[in-house]
């Protein structure tokens, strides 16, 4: 049995802590429990739940096909074993921002992070991605927000999508404040 010391609510005041000291934070990914256990042992900042690799060891690929309960499930065996903080990788929201910011507060996640596209979302490696419009985006975030159960949870929006799609819009404009 794995024991840890800090409950969710303390790992969420170190994460903002350590966003606070502007030092680069070193959050390599985990995919299972045993992963993150060596993530802590090794000293890094943090434990990152990637959704690329969360779906490729499903045995999926990277196009949107998982679920809110098996990335949430997941993530929640991944960060009950640790005392560091957990960020994942939400994808587009599975459909229900709020339900989903929810689900991941009640499981202890310290923190998530939110794509820029359609529902049936594309690896952000992979060509031909489609982008929703920066209204759709900021209605998402809002919806996030709105989702928060505690004021220290983290909503953090994944933008690198917005350099390499098909929009009309520059970059520095599809960029929205949560």
């Amino acid at each position: 049995m794995h024991f840890i010391e800090k409950e969710p609510t303390q790992k969420r005041k170190d994460f903002v802590n350590k966003l606070k000291s502007n030092k680069i934070l070193r959050v390599p990914g985990a995919y299972n429990p045993l992963t993150a256990k060596l993530i802590e042992e090794i000293g890094y900042d943090a434990v990152y739940v990637s959704g690329g690799v969360m779906a490729n060891d499903l045995g999926f690929p990277d196009i949107g096909l998982t679920t809110l309960q098996d990335v949430s499930t997941r993530s929640y065996l991944i960060s009950r074993v640790t005392n560091l903080p957990t960020i994942v990788d939400i994808d587009t929201g599975f459909k229900s921002c709020k339900e989903t910011i929810e689900t991941f507060e009640e499981f202890g996640i310290t923190a998530v992070h939110l794509e820029d596209q359609i529902e049936r979302k594309r690896c952000g490696h992979l060509d031909n991605k489609e982008l929703i419009s920066k209204d759709a985006m900021v209605k998402k975030i809002k919806e996030c927000v709105s989702g928060r159960q505690t004021s220290s949870r983290k909503i953090g929006k994944k933008r690198k999508n917005a350099c390499q799609g098909k929009s009309n819009e520059s970059p520095r404009s599809r960029y929205a404040i949560s």
